[in-house]
C-alpha cells in the first residue's frame, strides 16, 4: 500500500497525554513514509509536532462555541482525500462526522477515548468511528458499561507507552540528582523529595499530595513537595487556593511549584517518591510507566488505568481512593525502604505506534 495520508484532529497542541500521543504517532507516521496532517489551535507543543514532518493546520476546533460549527465547511475541504481521520476528543469528533457526511467517498474513521468521559450523546460521539482506540482496559470496561449497544468488535485496547531511552533508569540517588536544581528549588535541596506531575486543575489531587506533606511533616519526616505542571497561564486563581492551603497546614516553607517542564526524567531521578493522586480515574497512567522507568517509586490511588497499572508492576504503591490515613503510611513505608521499581516497563511508544499504524493499513485494507 502506498502512503496513507492520516489527519488527527484535537483542540490545541498545549500539554497533556491527548497532545503526547498525537505528536508521537505523526513521528511514526512520517518515519514510515506516511503523510500526517494535525489540525488544532496550535500551542506549547507545535514545534516539536513540525520536527517530526508533520503538516499543521491551525483551526479552533475545540472551542465550545456555537461559531465552532462554522469550521465544519473547511475540516471538510481538510479532509476530502484523506485516507484516515482520527479524533482525539469529543468537540473535533463532532466536527468530523458532520464533515464527512456529505463527503462521497468519506475517509476510515479512527477515534482514540483518552479519558473516562461522563456517558451521554455528547461523549458517545468517540464510539461512532470505524475503529475505537481505548488506550486502557478500564476505558473499554467503561464504553461497554455505558454503551451495550456498543459492538466491542469495534474497540481496539492500545496503551500508551514511554520511549525507555528518554525515562533511562538512574541509579544514582536522588539526593546526588537533585543539586542541579539547587539554584531553582532552594528550598527542596534538603530531606525527602515528593513529586506530583499535574495539570493545574483541582482534579490532579493536589489538595491530597499538600495534606500527605503536612501529615509527614508531623510524624517527624523531613519532607518536601514538588507540584509540577500546576502553574499555567489562567490558573493562577487556583495556585493561590493551593498556597493558602499549604500556609493553612504549615507546610508552605516546603513547597515549590512549577510550569510543565521538558525534562521530567532528572525531575523523577531527584524525588524520592513520585504521586499520582487524581480525584477521578485517570484511563491511562503515563507518569507512572515514566517514574518506574526512571527508577522511582510510585505511590497512588488505586482507581482507573493508573491502578492497573500500579496493580501490574508496583503493588506496593497502589493505595484505596482518599484514603489519607493509608496514603500516608504508603508514603512512609516506600519512604524509609523504597522497593525495586521493575526494570523493564513492557508498555513502550514503539509498541504503542507500530499497533497504531498497524490499525490504520488494516482499515484501509478492509
Amino acid at each position: 500500500m502506498s502512503g496513507l495520508k492520516v489527519i488527527q484532529l484535537l483542540p490545541a497542541l498545549e500539554a497533556g497525554g491527548v497532545e503526547r500521543s498525537t505528536v508521537e504517532i505523526s513521528a511514526a507516521l512520517t518515519a514510515a513514509g506516511h503523510h500526517s496532517v494535525v489540525v488544532s489551535a496550535g500551542g506549547r507543543m507545535l514545534p516539536e509536532l513540525l520536527a517530526t514532518g508533520a503538516q499543521h493546520v491551525h483551526l479552533d476546533i475545540g472551542r465550545k462555541s456555537p461559531f465552532t460549527l462554522l469550521r465544519v465547511r473547511r475540516l471538510r475541504q481538510l479532509i476530502a482525500g484523506a485516507d484516515i481521520v482520527h479524533a482525539r476528543s469529543r468537540l473535533p469528533a463532532w466536527l468530523a462526522w458532520l464533515a464527512m457526511r456529505r463527503l462521497a467517498e468519506p475517509p476510515r474513521w479512527v477515534n482514540t477515548v483518552h479519558g473516562l468521559n461522563s456517558p451521554g450523546r455528547y461523549s458517545r460521539i468517540l464510539t461512532r468511528g470505524d475503529r475505537v482506540i481505548c488506550v486502557s482496559e478500564s476505558v473499554r470496561r467503561h464504553l461497554l458499561a455505558h454503551y451495550p449497544d456498543l459492538d466491542a468488535r469495534r474497540l481496539q485496547v492500545i496503551e500508551r507507552g514511554i520511549a525507555p531511552d528518554m525515562f533511562a533508569r538512574v541509579e544514582a540517588p536522588p539526593q546526588v540528582c537533585r543539586e542541579r536544581y539547587r539554584a531553582e528549588f532552594p528550598q527542596l535541596m534538603d530531606g525527602r523529595l515528593l513529586c506530583l506531575p499535574g495539570r493545574g486543575t483541582r482534579l490532579k489531587g493536589h489538595q491530597a499530595a499538600i495534606e500527605l506533606l503536612a501529615r509527614l511533616r508531623q510524624s517527624g519526616v523531613d519532607a518536601r513537595l514538588l507540584l509540577v505542571g500546576v502553574e499555567q497561564q489562567g490558573r493562577q486563581r487556583y495556585l493561590a487556593q493551593l498556597r493558602r492551603l499549604a500556609q493553612q497546614r504549615g507546610v508552605e516553607p516546603w513547597l515549590a511549584v512549577s510550569p510543565p517542564r521538558d525534562d521530567m526524567q532528572a525531575l523523577y531521578a531527584a524525588s524520592d517518591l513520585i504521586m499520582q493522586l487524581s480525584d477521578r480515574p485517570e484511563a491511562f497512567g503515563r507518569t507512572v510507566l515514566e517514574a518506574l522507568s526512571v527508577g522511582r517509586p510510585v505511590l497512588g490511588w488505586s482507581h482507573g488505568g493508573v491502578g492497573e497499572l500500579l496493580q501490574e508492576l508496583f503493588p506496593e504503591g497502589a493505595i484505596e481512593p482518599f484514603d489519607m490515613d493509608a496514603l500516608a503510611a504508603g508514603a512512609n513505608r516506600l519512604l524509609a525502604a523504597p522497593s525495586t521499581a521493575p526494570v523493564t516497563i513492557p508498555y513502550t511508544l514503539a509498541r504503542m505506534q507500530a499497533a497504531t499504524l498497524n490499525l490504520y493499513v488494516q482499515l484501509c485494507q478492509s
